[in-house]
């Protein structure tokens, strides 16, 4: 049975949360609007019949930022939560957890 990381010590330090910090937040929400904004525009040269190629083209840039997204919420996870969770002693369903987002992210 895995052992649930008590709700006080997830509380203890909420600075380790996605929204850290005000401007790394900030910078998550507008890659986010960014990322809309071209799926958007996306949708719209599907819908121009645009050349195939450069609607690979975009997708691609897409599932790039997609992926820095990821990547940067995995390094602020792994920073933060995870490294307050090993210094809470529940390091083992830390790792487990980390390990299986990794292995989700990277699918």
């Amino acid at each position: 049975m895995k052992k649930e990381i008590p709700l006080e010590v997830i509380n203890e330090v909420p600075s380790f949360s996605v929204t850290k910090r005000k401007e790394e937040k900030e910078k998550l929400q507008n890659r986010l609007k960014r990322i809309e904004g071209q799926v958007r525009g996306i949708q719209k040269m599907i819908d121009e019949d645009r050349y195939c190629v450069d609607v690979l083209v975009q997708l691609s840039a897409v599932n790039a930022a997609l992926k820095k997204v990821g990547y940067t919420l995995l390094e602020q996870h792994t920073k933060g939560c995870v490294a307050n969770a090993i210094k809470s002693g529940e390091e083992e369903q830390a790792l487990d957890e980390l390990m299986k987002v990794i292995h989700q992210f990277t699918k």
